[in-house]
């Protein structure tokens, strides 16, 4: 692994080249982090950046305590993919874009039958943002129909299930007010303070931290059917990978427990590293490995801040521009600040962000997928 791996001290590594950028204060955000008690290792992200106290793209192993905070209030975030029945040759943008104009309100009634039996065969138990399922959110959430670009490793490729010619989709969002909720009641009661095992917040907290993750996975999937069905289309989930949530685990021999914030696991399988909406996509193996703390990059990363994007983008690109991608990809997108928060040009190349993984060999390249509808939010939420 060479020196790819960056060891800041005893307990904070960074997965990153040199010549990959990071932001200082995201690496002080780590290092902070490896000083809560009971905390034993922290892994940042060739993605890493920072977040509200925590950095994103980052990985935590603590003993005897969990730290609610460092999952965030988007518990069970991540990412659903889809094949589709879409044929690539046959695709009309055009016809594509015209279809979803409708797939952002709460599922109407015609879906509520499936929406409660999946949420029994999932013993999701809470009722309360029911609305919300199915629905993308604001942010970095977002909904992408993709075409394979090239295939690396076809055996692997083709021992996920998936067709080079079908149109793919992407799914990208979590456990919305459900999961802000959660981290409001415990902020409220133990303001950033960790849980330890044996109290009784600590069992409370992780009950409906599965609930929220099951929410999550239940969200992405309607999401993904409600497109299907505005497009005519069929589909079958080709994987689903959670990004934030805490889970028991062994590093190094020792039993502990591991937080991941915006971090992609390397022992489930095969997963998808995302770029922005006018970058590839990547399909990879992971090599699970303790150098990453069993966690991989889950994305390009951002490198400039939410809220200054417009004013460093807009004396160069005129909005309309925007809805048009350097990849020939369009975007949909009715909220002009989330445009400019979300341009391409706001995140790191996602190449950058593989090529450090693939020189650690935490992953195999399987696939690179390209964008060429991206769907993000049509409103202010």
């Amino acid at each position: 692994m060479g020196t790819i791996v960056q060891k800041i001290s005893d307990k904070v590594s960074l997965v990153a080249s040199s010549k990959t950028w990071i932001e200082s204060l995201a690496i002080e955000q780590l290092v902070k982090t490896a000083e809560l008690p009971s905390m034993i290792k922290v892994a940042g992200m060739p993605d890493l950046h920072p977040g509200r106290g925590y950095p994103i793209g980052a990985a935590f192993f603590s003993k005897d305590k969990i730290y609610p905070a460092l999952v965030g209030n988007d518990i069970g975030c991540g990412m659903s993919l889809w094949q589709t029945s879409l044929k690539r040759q046959k695709l009309n943008l055009d016809k594509l874009e015209k279809q979803l104009k409708s797939v952002e309100s709460p599922l109407d009634e015609t879906w509520q039958e499936l929406v409660q039996q999946r949420k029994s065969q999932k013993h999701i138990e809470i009722d309360g943002f029911d609305t919300s399922l199915g629905t993308i959110g604001g942010g970095n959430h977002f909904a992408e129909f993709q075409v394979v670009d090239e295939v690396v490793d076809p055996v692997l490729f083709a021992q996920q299930g998936l067709i080079n010619g079908q149109v793919q989709l992407l799914v990208h969002s979590g456990s919305r007010g459900y999961g802000q909720a959660i981290l409001q009641a415990h902020i409220e009661g133990f303001n950033h303070d960790g849980l330890g095992i044996e109290a009784l917040a600590f069992a409370d907290y992780m009950a409906q931290h599965a609930q929220a993750v099951s929410w999550a996975e239940l969200n992405r999937e309607l999401i993904a059917r409600r497109f299907l069905a505005a497009t005519r289309a069929s589909g079958q989930a080709v994987l689903d990978i959670n990004h934030n949530f805490v889970c028991a685990a062994t590093v190094d021999e020792q039993a502990g427990w591991l937080h991941r914030k915006g971090a992609t696991p390397s022992d489930k399988g095969m997963v998808i590293i995302s770029g922005s909406r006018g970058d590839y996509s990547y399909l990879v193996q992971p090599t699970a490995s303790s150098n990453g703390l069993y966690s991989l990059a889950h994305g390009a990363g951002r490198k400039w801040k939410r809220g200054e994007c417009q004013s460093r983008l807009s004396h160069k690109y005129k909005k309309d521009e925007l809805y048009r991608t350097a990849l020939g990809s369009r975007v949909i997108c009715g909220n002009k600040e989330l445009l400019y928060d979300e341009a391409p040009q706001a995140y790191k190349p996602c190449e950058s962000i593989i090529d450090d993984l693939l020189e650690a060999q935490l992953i195999k390249l399987v696939a690179r997928l390209k964008p060429v509808l991206t769907f993000k939010t049509q409103g202010g939420c």
